[in-house]
């Protein structure tokens, strides 16, 4: 009876812990704002049995409001399994009075019983600009005026590289950045320069790009990092890195004097306009190589090593013998000549099979370039393979190193062996399809053939052919017509489309929910719920954050409860990627919530 009592308290509480994992409590505020802003710091517990919930201390922002209380509650059932998601959010309203970089430690709380604490934050406060908006969007910005031209200093690019002054090969990072203070609604050309004299490849970045505030050039702008690559020069002296463009889309408010207008639309109009930025060329000034290079240098540069292994010692003739080479490290991995060993000569040795186990980071390529010798010992007796050099230039130390591997002793029996599986695996043969005939037969059946006389000129076939033409291609011209003037509002296009991307982005997300690729299901929620948004209500990216959204939606008359279950399930999406428990539960009734939102929000919002 006591072994029962115990066994049944062990079990709870493994039950109370595991439960109490499960509970996160979620700090948020913007990484930076300016002086004068008036932002939101939320905290996010995800039951609603919360007591003695505590803040920590904001010193040196001051609390204009808060904490306020909101609380949301959604069932959802998925193959006859009935689940509830609840949660609560304090928010305060801040605003930042001084400048300078502050941090706020972690929240506490008590949930269920058991004590949770939030992630603590840190906010950059940039001075104020001279000439501020009055619009919410752009808090913290000096916006360009309406009917204003868009100048250099209100959107532009800056391209940038790591390194200015280089060795041949040597890993370079490219950036370039973005920086705006008008509604920039994305790149209809991207026209990248073409890297003579470089070896590139580009970094992946998250296809969602998030803007941040920055102070640059003495103003606040909206920036975010748009594309990065990885350049090795292939040559010394000085490389020139051209002028990059970009022809950007922007919504700009236009003024009219339009009376109806003024009455109708409050006297301005949003229209979208181009504007082509160019980049500055870069001047990369690339050394050469010093002296003293060893007679075996591979080409390596960077910070590299090299291992070898064996798979055997003791073999018979005919036996298979592989010996692997990993050169592992960061530098220019994938331009790396392949050692050589030097086999005895009663060896048959087959070409080497490489393959290549790198990524792309910010400082060249990491990883390892692993390289499979094989060979076949034909006569018996004892044989040394001897160590394999390897030389490279150290991009830290700026001198050649050179490092080998062990050597080997062989010891071969005499006997039959058999390498056949062995060869059969390491080499890729290719498969042959042999056609089971290779002589076709004539054809014996006689061929229709038409009476003398009749023509097919003249006829009302041959009309035919060239009427029904000439009239699908004015049909087509129509048409073309017609969808060229409504594609050329790109902004109302945008929205008539949000929901079918929306749709297409949430089909990718149920392959990955039946795939059980949690993170990269999530990710694609995001990405179709923040899409839609941003399609639907024409507000740009680097402008779409929740109290933007809450705002705009109130706007459209889109009821309370259903902005907060809308943005409840964005929060659930960012829990739930890294919160354990029943992950399937999850995903469904996230992806069953998402659908029923876009939907719901396809019938209120009307353009």
């Amino acid at each position: 009876m006591r072994k029962l009592i115990f066994l049944f308290i062990t079990l709870l509480s493994f039950g109370m812990n595991g439960y109490a994992g499960n509970i996160k409590l979620v700090a948020e505020a913007p990484d930076a704002v300016a002086v004068g802003d008036q932002f939101r710091i939320t905290y996010t517990v995800n039951s609603q049995n919360v007591k003695g919930f505590r803040a920590s201390s904001m010193k040196g922002l001051d609390v204009l409001a808060g904490p306020y209380e909101s609380r949301m509650t959604s069932s959802q059932y998925v193959n006859g399994r009935g689940s509830t998601v609840s949660s609560i959010t304090y928010t305060y309203t801040v605003m930042a009075s001084k400048q300078g970089t502050f941090s706020i430690a972690p929240a506490s709380a008590i949930v269920d019983g058991n004590s949770v604490s939030s992630n603590a934050l840190r906010i950059r406060v940039l001075p104020a600009d001279k000439a501020r908006s009055t619009s919410s969007r752009g808090a913290g910005n000096a916006r360009p005026k309406a009917d204003a031209k868009i100048s250099s200093q209100d959107l532009f690019i800056v391209g940038s590289v790591s390194k200015t002054n280089v060795y041949e090969q040597e890993a370079l990072l490219l950036t370039y950045k973005i920086y705006t203070l008008v509604d920039l609604r994305g790149f209809d050309n991207v026209k990248l320069p073409d890297f003579k004299g470089f070896q590139s490849q580009e970094v992946d970045l998250p296809q969602t790009k998030q803007f941040t505030l920055e102070r640059f050039r003495g103003k606040n702008y909206h920036s975010t990092v748009y594309r990065q690559f990885v350049l090795f020069p292939q040559k010394t002296g000085k490389l020139n890195i051209d002028a990059a463009r970009f022809d950007a889309l922007i919504a700009k408010a236009v003024h009219s004097d339009d009376p109806f207008d003024a009455f109708f639309n409050g006297g301005g109009n949003v229209q979208e306009v181009r504007k082509t930025v160019l980049t500055p060329q870069i001047t990369v000034n690339v050394n050469s190589l010093p002296g003293g290079k060893p007679a075996n240098f591979s080409g390596g540069v960077g910070e590299l090593a090299i291992l070898s292994s064996i798979n055997s010692k003791d073999v018979k003739t005919n036996d298979a013998i592989t010996i692997k080479l990993v050169i592992s490290g960061v530098g220019n991995l994938k331009l790396i000549d392949t050692p050589k060993i030097e086999f005895p000569k009663d060896f048959e040795v087959y070409d080497p099979k490489v393959s290549n186990k790198f990524s792309i980071t910010k400082n060249g390529l990491s990883g390892s370039k692993v390289i499979e010798y094989l060979a076949i010992p034909r006569f018996a007796g004892d044989y040394k393979i001897p160590a394999v050099s390897f030389s490279y230039f150290d991009s830290r130390s700026h001198s050649f190193k050179t490092i080998k591997t062990q050597e080997y002793t062989i010891k071969v029996a005499k006997g039959a062996g058999n390498a056949s599986q062995v060869i059969a695996n390491f080499t890729n043969k290719e498969d042959l399809k042999v056609l089971g005939q290779d002589i076709r037969y004539i054809k014996t059946n006689a061929v229709s053939l038409s009476q003398k006389g009749h023509f097919f000129f003249a006829s009302w076939l041959y009309y035919m052919l060239y009427i029904l033409p000439a009239c699908i291609f004015v049909a087509l011209v129509i048409v073309y017509r017609k969808k060229a003037v409504e594609n050329a509002n790109v902004a109302r296009v945008r929205t008539k489309k949000a929901n079918k991307v929306a749709t297409k982005r949430m089909k990718i997300a149920g392959k990955l929910l039946a795939e059980n690729k949690k993170e990269l299901f999530y990710d694609e929620v995001l990405k179709a719920l923040w899409g839609y948004i941003s399609d639907k209500l024409s507000i740009p990216v680097s402008k779409l954050t929740k109290d933007t959204v809450d705002a705009e939606l109130s706007n459209y008359g889109v009821q309370e409860d259903l902005i907060k279950e809308f943005l409840s399930v964005l929060d659930q999406c960012e829990y739930a990627r890294y919160a354990p428990g029943d992950a399937n539960a999850a995903m469904d009734n996230i992806y069953s919530s998402a659908i029923q939102l876009v939907s719901k929000m396809e019938s209120i919002i009307k353009h």
